[in-house]
């Protein structure tokens, strides 16, 4: 009876396995290549998808990888772009990032919106089955939108219930790869605490998969950290790596496999990382130790956390195993020797900040409120004031919390407290806008990275020039107007363009700072056309630009 079931399950399986190969469709048409992996840590967030390489180009057709309906849209200048997420009758959704453009009938439902909410950026919820896809139905073309640095195409699986991404890799992507992991450096930390030193230790390559290092004496609680990529065949990019195993003495003390994550596990990604040296000199070293504060769905947070216990007159094997999604592995193989004292100093700081505590900096006209729980670990801080400058110390902790910001708006001339606004001072005193609102007289804002704030102003309106027009020129013939936007300072808060009284779509991309207009999408009776595009930065200035043109009406209109 129970081999009957079981060939009974197998059969099923077997069969919708089938179904599922028949029906999928690559996103591109193009040879699948990666710059990016899931899972892999990225500035503040594990990736979330795979990105996928479309030769430099923009405009390659997007296809949907099975048959559904388009259940989310949205269209933004910064994160994912313009962005497409079409669920699927088997429980997932697939998402397409950063795309130039959207297939017609999608493009078409989309403008409709932007113009009855005259907005260009927007984020709509069809109805289940309002929108239904074919697989392999084009439903955009490949771009470089939101915050994306290079044409590519962002794809990520996700399932329908809870929105949890899964592993794009597990679906019959053509992706060659035949090479290792590379391992660039070995570190050994005394302690999981930030504030901890550590060691580095050189490597010796014995073949192809195997590194190993000199004896290593140590004593104590102990962890290692290293630095890592990863790339797969036909690629140069160096991306992230499938899992990672850390074993003394043939126990496991370690693991994660990136099959399946929570958008909430990149709150804790600075945990996992030296974060102090990433803020320093950009270096990511991926450190294979849990801290107690983190809650990673990938990480079994009640087993061993990669704290390795040496003893001294004791002798240890260490294996580190790194490992791609095809199963292509890099070890590191060492022996440690316990003894009495560690070389690597584990002292604490003096007058620490604790986490179960909040913490109330009060000045004249400043304040910084840590509510409890602000940091992930016992810091030391000190807050100091000089003149309009808030110190706060240099920015390498990794917060668990926002803290608050309350400065209090000086008195004065009013058009200057107008142009003034809280900023944030980097490590080269480079000045950058703040948010903060306006309450009871203050400026306050919230912030989860340590720094200096000062008080700083924008007197500078922003820019408006046209490209490809001129002053009462005849556009019968044109597609587009073009136009550039720019804020020197603060950075640009809105704008809104109009022709002959009836808003108009501008579409922006601020990484060249461009304003675009189709002229597919109103048809006008007149001849004479009154452009008016008004835009106002982050303190108020603004700029009203205006311009006259003709084009010629199309005779159909009434």
């Amino acid at each position: 009876m129970k081999t009957k079931n079981f060939f009974f399950f197998f059969l099923v399986h077997f069969i919708l396995n089938a179904q599922f190969e028949n029906k999928w469709v690559a996103p591109l048409e193009i040879p699948i290549q990666l710059s990016g992996t899931f899972g892999e840590f990225r500035n503040n967030h594990f990736h979330a998808g795979l990105d996928i390489r479309t030769q430099g180009r923009e405009g390659l057709k997007v296809k949907s990888v099975q048959s559904g309906w388009v259940n989310r849209i949205r269209v933004s200048v910064s994160g994912y772009g313009k962005a497409l997420y079409i669920e699927h009758p088997d429980g997932t959704i697939s998402v397409y990032a950063h795309l130039k453009k959207f297939g017609p009938k999608i493009e078409s439902y989309v403008k409709e919106h932007q113009y009855q909410k005259e907005t260009f950026q927007i984020h709509l919820f069809p109805k289940a089955n309002e929108i239904q896809i074919e697989a392999g139905e084009v439903i955009g073309y490949s771009g470089n939108t939101g915050g994306s640095y290079g044409p590519h195409l962002h794809f990520e699986v996700r399932e329908s219930k809870g929105q949890l991404p899964i592993n794009p890799m597990r679906y019959p992507l053509e992706i060659k790869d035949t090479q290792r992991p590379q391992i660039q450096n070995l570190f050994l930390y005394k302690g999981i605490r930030p504030y901890k030193n550590r060691k580095e230790l050189p490597l010796v390559r014995k073949n192809d998969s195997v590194y190993t290092t000199s004896g290593i004496s140590a004593s104590g609680k102990i962890n290692f950290g290293l630095r890592l990529f990863d790339r797969q065949s036909n690629s140069y990019n160096k991306n992230g790596i499938y899992s990672a195993t850390v074993w003394l003495n043939g126990i496991e003390q370690f693991s994660y496999q990136m099959d399946r994550m929570s958008f909430d596990d990149s709150k804790y990604i600075n945990l996992l990382i030296d974060y102090k040296e990433y803020v320093m000199n950009k270096r990511r070293i991926q450190r294979f130790i849990g801290h107690p504060s983190q809650k990673i769905s990938f990480i079994d947070n009640q087993g061993p956390n990669g704290e390795l216990n040496i003893e001294a007159g004791k002798s240890y094997q260490l294996l580190i195993e790194v490992k791609d999604y095809k199963n292509n592995s890099s070890y590191i193989e060492a022996y440690l020797t316990g003894v009495d004292n560690l070389t690597i100093s584990d002292k604490e700081p003096e007058s620490l900040n604790l986490p179960t505590k909040d913490y109330l900096f009060q000045f004249e006209n400043k304040s910084v409120y840590f509510p409890k729980g602000s940091f992930f670990d016992p810091i030391k801080l000190t807050v100091e004031e000089r003149g309009d400058t808030l110190d706060l110390g240099l920015p390498y902790h990794a917060l668990n919390k926002a803290y608050e910001i309350k400065y209090k708006i000086p008195e004065g001339d009013s058009l200057k407290i107008q142009q003034s606004f809280l900023a944030f001072l980097n490590k080269n005193n480079k000045t950058r806008f703040f948010s903060a609102t306006v309450k009871n007289g203050y400026w306050v804002g919230k912030s989860k990275t340590l720094g200096s704030f000062v008080i700083s102003r924008d007197s500078v309106p922003p820019t408006i020039v046209p490209v490809n027009f001129k002053e009462k020129q005849w556009l019968s013939n044109y597609s587009f107007l073009r136009f550039k936007i720019s804020d020197d300072y603060s950075g640009l808060k809105k704008f809104r363009g109009e022709i002959n009284g009836k808003w108009i779509l501008l579409e922006h991309e601020p990484k060249n700072n461009s304003l675009i207009y189709d002229f597919n999408d109103l048809e006008f009776k007149e001849a004479l056309h009154h452009l008016t595009i008004e835009a106002e930065d982050q303190v108020g200035n603004k700029t009203l630009f205006t311009a006259d043109f003709y084009r010629k009406p199309k005779k159909n209109i009434e």
